[in-house]
């Protein structure tokens, strides 16, 4: 399978379906270190600049288009302009794109807060959009915590199809999801997968504990600010305000409105009983990332001195790998099964 990215990003998507034997068409970012990383990581796939100037023949042809247009229109920690902010409307060239290329497949990702973004009426005149052009569609909020990475990130995806609504249900809706199985009950004030409450705060901790390279379990025990009688050096913990903590770009890693797809208070690490910031690599290891994969030569200065805000921003508004890698996969097998490829 071919595909086109936008809003590229450090692509996740092109680290997810890799193994899929799935190769790129084309890569579309604006921003300059994320550029960098790309022509770094994938110097022969062609760099485009502004996706909504992609001419219908201008790259080989494509059976899906990927991409997560600008969030912070949508963004809860943004002023939710919506469809009236340009960021927003990109959502809607995104459409344009698509008609233009006309791939078998889309998908697209955003932050939950697109679901109620004017009352529901910016994601309703995309899904409206979407349906104008020919493709029939479904749509599912995935939270990365339960994917493999440490980190408690609900994103919506939105996966296209054209001419038919049943292959994106499949994608999205596994049958063991469908079977209204209960969650198992708690005892009170027992919290969710590791989660606890700091009532004189009023915020959510996440504890993690590091088993391997990305394998984390929840684990009660782990340290928090407030329990430091618990040593160990690997320990994450993930203060949160019940939404949607994910990496910051300003203030590493600490701003909450440095960058509008964050909707946490912090992100730290117990070492030794001291909390201290995220490094770049843990970072990285947050979103699926190989480590060190935004260490590069920047600017006239070596890998070694590569700075780290830019490497924060990147993954801040990257894609988690491990969710693209499971929508990737259901996508082949459905697409396999209906013989497309």
């Amino acid at each position: 399978m071919r595909f086109g990215s936008v809003c590229s990003g450090v692509e996740a998507a092109s680290l997810a379906w890799q193994p899929l034997g799935w190769q790129p068409s084309f890569y579309s970012e604006i921003e300059d270190f994320p550029r960098e990383v790309l022509k770094f990581h994938h110097p022969e796939i062609s760099l485009h600049g502004d996706f909504t100037t992609i001419g219908a023949e201008q790259y080989d042809p494509i059976d899906l288009l990927v991409g997560g247009t600008p969030c912070q229109s949508f963004s809860i920690a943004g002023l939710r302009k919506g469809m009236a902010d340009n960021r927003g409307n990109l959502a809607l060239e995104f459409l344009k794109l698509a008609k233009r290329t006309r791939p078998h497949w889309v998908v697209w990702e955003n932050v939950p807060g697109v679901l109620s973004s004017h009352g529901g009426r910016d994601f309703g005149a995309l899904l409206g959009g979407l349906g104008e052009i020919g493709y029939g569609f479904a749509y599912r909020v995935f939270n990365a915590q339960y994917f493999g990475v440490p980190q408690r990130r609900r994103r919506v995806f939105l996966v296209g199809y054209l001419g038919d609504w049943r292959p994106p249900a499949s994608v999205l809706f596994e049958r063991e999801s469908l079977r209204g199985d209960p969650v198992p009950s708690r005892e009170k004030g027992e919290g969710l997968a590791g989660t606890t409450r700091d009532s004189s705060e009023g915020r959510g901790v996440k504890t993690f504990r590091m088993k391997g390279f990305g394998d984390y379990v929840d684990d009660d025990r782990a340290s928090t600010v407030k329990e430091r009688d618990y040593k160990d050096s690997t320990d994450l913990v993930v203060y949160c305000a019940d939404t949607s903590p994910t990496v910051t770009s300003s203030g590493p890693p600490f701003s909450r409105t440095g960058n509008s797809r964050v909707e946490a208070d912090a992100m730290v690490v117990m070492n030794d009983n001291r909390v201290r910031r995220l490094t770049p690599i843990e970072v990285e290891r947050l979103q699926g990332f190989p480590d060190n994969y935004t260490k590069i030569a920047y600017r006239g200065k070596p890998a070694d001195q590569c700075p780290d805000a830019p490497r924060y921003s990147a993954m801040g508004n990257s894609m988690a790998v491990p969710v693209m890698n499971w929508i990737g996969k259901r996508i082949d097998e459905v697409d396999k099964r209906m013989g497309v490829q």
